[in-house]
């Protein structure tokens, strides 16, 4: 048994100095719940322009999106970098693991990427969104399958898949493949066809899918749920406000999901179906 937590919260958009003090009181705030896994929203540090379009339509550009990049071009972070730093404290401090987004600047470009820091502060690794969605990519670069991260830990397989990534069906296998246990959800979107999305994905993969989702007032409602392998809500939706999930988990649920369907297992056809994913860092 172990116990997990999804963190509902927001970022201070082009304030990232004051967001990450914020964030390191959530992390606390699960820690006393007895959280050994914290999951936190995508975006949550560097933060999410939602309804912003940087002054750009098609063949053009104007002076005033160039300067409103430019400041999200500096709210986004080094990785790693001083703000990675005190992130891997607050784990630390919290003894747990840590799944977060962040917006991760690489050289002259932006990342969409989430970070998992161990019990000891370590960053044990990281996953760069490999498609941004739709005006997304006017502002982030493409990750490559290098990122494809899957973490072995004490209390289970972690990965994480960003937003519309899972509507990707063959990253979404890639990740079981990967045998994937705890599937973090990090994300912005707030609709309410994403519990549906979300629920699939658990029976899909007979995971424990863990979803975040950014709460800011007027602007991104939340929407945070924990799933079980068995694609029952276990905790939330949440909207409306800020929010930590907890609930107990049995790894063992997943077994008992397999039984009848393992999806890379004895429910694939590998006679008939083959998957070929290039985990090649690419040539920049």
């Amino acid at each position: 048994m172990a116990r997990v937590a999804v963190v509902q919260t927001g970022s201070i958009l082009f304030n990232t100095k004051a967001t990450v003090p914020q964030v390191v009181e959530r992390i606390g705030d699960a820690a006393a719940q007895g959280a050994e896994l914290i999951v936190m929203p995508e975006a949550l540090i560097g933060g999410y322009p939602k309804g912003m379009d940087f002054g750009t339509r098609v063949g053009m550009r104007s002076a005033e999106g160039r300067a409103e990049f430019r400041r999200y071009f500096e709210s986004a972070i080094n990785v790693p970098g001083p703000e990675t730093a005190a992130l891997g404290e607050a784990a630390a401090n919290a003894q747990a693991w840590v799944v977060i987004g962040v917006i991760e600047r690489d050289g002259g470009t932006l990342y969409c990427t989430v970070l998992f820091f161990s019990p000891d502060g370590t960053l044990a690794g990281k996953h760069r969104k490999v498609m941004p969605t739709a005006m997304e990519r006017l502002i982030w670069g493409q990750g490559d399958g290098s990122t494809l991260t899957v973490i072995d830990t004490p209390i289970g397989r972690i990965g994480a898949v960003i937003c519309w990534e899972n509507y990707m069906p063959l990253l979404r296998y890639t990740m079981y493949r990967k045998g994937v246990q705890l599937y973090c959800a990090c994300t912005v979107d707030d609709r309410d066809s994403w519990v549906v999305t979300m629920r699939h994905i658990a029976y899909e993969g007979r995971c424990l899918v863990l979803s975040a989702c950014q709460y800011v007032p007027g602007l991104i409602r939340g929407g945070s749920l924990i799933v079980s392998p068995m694609g029952e809500v276990l905790e939330g939706p949440v909207y409306g406000g800020e929010a930590i999930l907890v609930t107990d988990i049995d790894l063992g649920k997943i077994a008992e999901g397999k039984f009848d369907l393992d999806v890379t297992g004895h429910y694939a056809r590998p006679d008939i179906f083959r998957l070929e994913v290039e985990e090649k860092i690419l040539p920049r």
